[in-house]
């Protein structure tokens, strides 16, 4: 069982990302999958869930900002993230719900 992250980057208030999560060893479409963030010197911060049924749910910090989705087809989980703001600066994970499988993480910096 394997999540690996990628898309991040670095860019300018206001910019966007989209950040991938590539599934291997189970089938995404059958768990809820979430993304966390956690900046430098602080803890783990929920961003988004997905929901087997399709649901999702935001943070309110980035509600209107960000965008979950999934490929079923891919095994792939995405956020898409715009109007970025030097707050959003923090390694992006993705992780599984319920289990402690999560990915190494891919690092977002805004700065101008």
């Amino acid at each position: 069982v394997q999540l690996v992250e990628s898309g991040g980057g670095m860019v300018q208030p206001g910019g966007s990302l989209r950040l991938s999560c590539a599934a291997s060893g189970f089938t995404i479409g059958t768990y809820g999958m979430k993304w966390v963030r956690q900046a430098p010197g602080k803890g783990p911060d929920w961003v988004s869930t997905v929901l087997r049924s399709g649901a999702t749910y935001y943070a309110d910090s980035v509600k209107g900002r960000f965008t979950i989705s999934r490929d079923n087809a891919k095994n792939t989980v995405y956020l898409q993230i715009n109007n970025l703001k030097p707050e959003d600066t923090a390694l992006y994970y993705c992780a599984r719900l319920g289990s402690p499988v999560r990915g190494q993480g891919t690092q977002v910096t805004v700065s101008s």
